[in-house]
This record gives structure tokens, C-alpha cells and sequence, in this order.
């Protein structure tokens, strides 16, 4: 009978460096940045009183990060992102391993498609280049 090395399926605690997933020259790495270091985003800081009392909100550049790369990937359910977010790498390190609820996207995007669409517009040309 032949032997076998037994491979182990069991879960394991492996680090990850979160920001080491976004590969430079990647379109998530490219998305990143842009929304960090290259686009304004004050207007939709204008929505968020910054008060002591209540939750904190999550950070527009990173929900516009996980929206459109999930866009870009076809994914447009607002619970499919959030799923992603939870088991995909890479949506993982967009958002900051922060897992945002499903209704917190989909809240996000459906008030604010006026002003989202110009920033994905602004992506893509930037990307285009």
C-alpha cells in the first residue's frame, strides 16, 4: 500500500500584511491611492457632523474603494461587498479589515450616486492615462 504525506486542512493563524495584498500596478493598489492621495473628497465629509456622542463612521475614501472595486469585479449586490469583505483579501485590505454592514453600503451608495459617480469618472481617467 503506498504512503502518503497527510495534508492538513485544519484553520491556521497566519499573518497578513493587509497592505502588502495591494500590488503596485494593480488597479486596487492604482484605486487605493487615488482615493488616499489623489482625489478631493471633502464634499462628502460635509454629510458627517463630527460629534462625541454616537458611533464613528466609517471613512468615504474607504467605502468608495470597496464599492467601486467591487464594480470594477461586477459584484452590485450591497451584500455580496459586504461578504467580500469579510472573506476576500483583497477587499479585506481595501477596507482596513474594518467589515462594513451590508445596509451601511447600500445607504452609502444609494444617497450618494450623484456625487459618486463624478469620483469614478475621475478614476477611470486617471487609470485611462
Amino acid at each position: 500500500m503506498a504512503r502518503y504525506k497527510p495534508i492538513d486542512l485544519q484553520p491556521k493563524l497566519i499573518p497578513v500584511d493587509l497592505a502588502a495584498q495591494l500590488l503596485p500596478g494593480t488597479f486596487e493598489h492604482a484605486l487605493h491611492h487615488l482615493l488616499e492621495h489623489a482625489i478631493d473628497l471633502p464634499p462628502f465629509d460635509a454629510r458627517y457632523r463630527h460629534d462625541t456622542t454616537g458611533a464613528p463612521a466609517y471613512p468615504p475614501a474607504m467605502l468608495l474603494r470597496i464599492v467601486r472595486f467591487a464594480y470594477a469585479r461586477g459584484i452590485v449586490s450591497s451584500r455580496a461587498i459586504a461578504r467580500a469583505c469579510e472573506e476576500h483579501i483583497t477587499f479585506i485590505a481595501l477596507s482596513g479589515d474594518s467589515r462594513p454592514h451590508f445596509t451601511t453600503i447600500a445607504h452609502f451608495v444609494s444617497t450618494l450616486g450623484d456625487q459618486i459617480a463624478p469620483i469614478f469618472a475621475a478614476v477611470l481617467a486617471v487609470c485611462d492615462r
